[in-house]
């Protein structure tokens, strides 16, 4: 583990431009230990939204986006014209004029596919070998464009079920179980130098990062390119537990590839505390039946949730040497995917109006394993 204690340096370190007055940032905070990053929606990156964007600068050294990079937005029709580069090359400039680290996300996965990508001009379905020739001009394509400015990719987004086998998507059974070895390959022949990453939600269930780990290993015995896990950690005030979020930390980092924390929130109403899948076809099916924080976060509820990103943090810091990168889903909470028309929720570190939240101080703090000795 990277042990780092506060002296004077790094307190200034925390602080931006403004002087001694400043508020802290995350970036400083845990320089030395994995890069802090955010999920950032086209607003954002085109820097229309005069709320989030300083936030984004100042916090932050990595980005991901939410959607531009997903086959609906950036290949919504077929043909070497079907292709809409517009919003990418805005959310790629954006990282690169302020010196982040750019991920892509994501490839290939079930959800936020058009359907004409399993079909022929009948729309039929098309078999494996003419299904793997549109996968590879896809990757080929997306993943030569970024080549050298995209560090690393998501190849593969949400490919196990809950009990750790391999979800029935139109890809598994049109193409076959090999539809992730391939899809992998095909991301390195276009970027022999990117990151590639395997992406998926709940993996601290056991059976689920079983699942994941007899996945990475098959990929590894083939010879495939994976350099890291992305587990998402889309959670709840009390659940997964640490003890299971640790396991995982340190179970993924035995296969010898990189661990990230990838789509960072936690969960504040009450109704949807039972639920632990974030898949996105469950979360938003859970559109009513609790709109009890619609004017504000509660104080007991707030509590209880810096202390649960406080304890979360506190762990990144002891297993800082296997984290490459944590990256919370959103900026703000009104940008949060969490929140329905009936339902709103306060799941990030900054409010709606762009100001901190107790949990950002407890993340702040858990950077310094003097000040916040939660775990042994």
């Amino acid at each position: 583990m990277k042990a780092h204690l506060f002296t004077v340096a790094a307190i200034g370190l925390l602080m931006t431009a403004g002087g001694a007055n400043a508020q802290p940032t995350l970036k400083a905070a845990f320089k030395d230990q994995f890069l802090i990053g955010a999920a950032v929606n086209q607003r954002q990156f085109t820097e229309e939204d005069k709320r989030g964007v300083p936030i984004i600068k100042a916090q932050f050294n990595s980005i991901t986006p939410e959607n531009v990079l997903k086959w609906e937005l950036v290949h919504p029709r077929p043909g070497t014209n079907g292709y809409d580069f517009g919003p990418a090359d805005r959310y790629v400039e954006f990282g690169e004029k302020n010196g982040m680290t750019i991920i892509g996300h994501t490839l290939v996965w079930h959800s936020q596919t058009p359907r004409w990508v399993y079909q022929d001009a009948e729309g039929k379905d098309l078999d494996r070998e003419a299904l793997l020739a549109r996968m590879r001009d896809h990757i080929h394509t997306v993943v030569g464009r970024y080549k050298g400015r995209i560090k690393g990719w998501d190849v593969v987004n949400e490919a196990l079920n809950d009990n750790g086998t391999l979800r029935q998507s139109r890809w598994f059974k049109i193409i076959g179980e090999d539809y992730i070895a391939r899809a992998f390959e095909f991301a390195h022949e276009a970027d022999p130098n990117a990151e590639l990453y395997y992406n998926d939600y709940s993996l601290e269930n056991e059976a689920k990062r079983n699942g994941c780990i007899e996945l990475v290993k098959k990929l590894q015995a083939r010879g495939v390119k994976i350099h890291g896990i992305g587990t998402q950690h889309h959670n709840k005030l009390a659940s997964p537990s640490l003890a299971q979020i640790e396991k995982t930390i340190v179970e993924f980092s035995k296969l010898g590839v990189k661990v990230m924390i990838t789509e960072l929130d936690v969960d504040t109403v009450a109704a949807t505390q039972r639920n632990t899948s974030a898949d996105v076809a469950d979360v938003a099916r859970q559109t009513g039946g609790d709109n009890t924080q619609a004017a504000g976060l509660p104080e007991d509820i707030q509590q209880k949730q810096a202390q649960r990103y406080g304890e979360m943090f506190a762990l990144f810091h002891k297993h800082a040497d296997k984290i490459d990168r944590v990256t919370f889903w959103g900026v703000t909470d009104g940008d949060s995917w969490l929140n329905r028309p009936d339902r709103v929720n306060h799941p990030l570190l900054f409010d709606r109006n762009g100001k901190p939240k107790p949990a950002f101080d407890a993340v702040i703090k858990a950077a310094n394993s003097q000040t916040n000795p939660i775990l042994p």
